[in-house]
């Protein structure tokens, strides 16, 4: 079937559009140029049961003006530098900083809040998002040209995240979509079931950025090395979440895995599954790191699509990535890019029939 394009509002006077991939199968993938976003990712249960699984807005305008990142490809460095400072070759950089004194998925003025140019690949059932970011861009050095391109291929959904830069810098775009398996608005993801092939993860401080160390998985409420209920043991992880816990002081997993395999090859590293309805999917990536953040932060004020109210714990993010605060860490995958280099990140849900 084509792509279908329709008109999605406009944000500060410029057009939005959302693209609409089918496939043969029920399946469903809705995409929009803003901030080369996931709208919506309807699958089928084994019953046929028909589901939207990520969260997710109706209208841009709450894109815009919510600081989620529902879907969105964020950067141009996912996840949580200190301080927002780095060096490269002994350079130092200076970030925008905004999540406290900390930067966080590209800065103020990320990826994810901007509009994209877009290209219907009609023979792929596929759309590929274009974006420039020009050097000194949030603090950034360098031009680096991008592309992030969603496509669907029966029950598969394929993103592939690839970049060039003018000069060495940072680049560690990253997915970010919710997920729930029930239905993006059916209740808290605490029962379904998550893998996550790692044997270690990357430990944080009370402002949710990793300490250096690496630690084993085994005898922690981060052992996901064979599946088990979300919820299972999030009491017991410990992160003060910045200052952001409500009053029952769970903040949940907000966290780093070191996923196993070679990390330029694509390779599966977790499978998902809600045991009620039988939806699930086994991620492939290419990434060394995965961050699993089960939306402690979210609450009823936040008015998903259908106007439901969304709850702490409604939806989790699996944002395959190089590891957080990594330019300040020697001993753990680096994001620097260099220019003659592609980057280049891939990213295949294979849904469960």
């Amino acid at each position: 079937m084509p792509v279908l394009r329709n008109a999605w509002g406009s944000i500060q006077g410029q057009p939005v559009h959302q693209y609409v991939l089918s496939s043969g199968h029920g399946a469903s993938l809705t995409v929009s140029d803003f901030g080369a976003t996931a709208i919506s990712m309807v699958m089928p249960a084994p019953s046929g049961e028909l589901a939207d699984v990520i969260l997710g807005f109706d209208q841009v305008a709450d894109y815009l003006a919510t600081p989620t990142y529902f879907g969105a490809t964020v950067g141009r460095f996912g996840n949580r530098i200190r301080r927002g400072q780095f060096k490269l070759d002994d350079h130092p950089h200076q970030v925008t900083c905004n999540e406290g004194p900390n930067s966080l998925h590209g800065g103020i003025n990320g990826y994810d809040k901007r509009i994209w140019a877009a290209e219907i690949l009609d023979d792929e059932n596929a759309v590929r998002f274009s974006l420039f970011s020009p050097d000194g861009d949030e603090g950034f050095p360098g031009e680096l040209r991008l592309t992030s391109t969603y496509s669907l291929q029966g029950r598969t959904v394929r993103i592939v995240i690839e970049a060039v830069t003018s000069k060495a810098t940072l680049c560690n775009p990253v997915h970010h979509s919710y997920f729930n398996l029930a239905g993006h608005g059916s209740g808290t993801v605490l029962d379904q079931h998550l893998q996550i092939d790692a044997d270690f993860y990357t430990p944080v401080d009370d402002e949710l950025i990793i300490s250096g160390e690496v630690l084993k998985v085994a005898d922690t409420p981060f052992d996901f090395r064979t599946a088990r209920p979300i919820g299972a043991r999030i009491a017991e992880v410990p992160n003060a979440g910045f200052g952001r816990l409500d009053g029952d002081g769970v903040g949940g997993y907000d966290h780093n895995w070191c996923l196993k395999g070679e990390p330029d090859r694509l390779r599966p590293v977790l499978t998902a599954r809600d045991p009620a309805s039988g939806r699930g999917f086994t991620l492939h990536a290419n990434q060394p790191g995965v961050h699993f953040y089960t939306g402690g932060y979210l609450g009823p004020d936040i008015f998903g699509k259908g106007s439901v109210p969304y709850c702490k714990f409604a939806g989790f993010t699996l944002e395959t990535q190089k590891f957080p605060n990594g330019p300040n860490l020697s001993h753990v995958p680096q994001a620097r890019l260099n220019p003659g280099e592609t980057y280049r990140h891939i990213m295949e849900f294979h849904f469960l029939s």
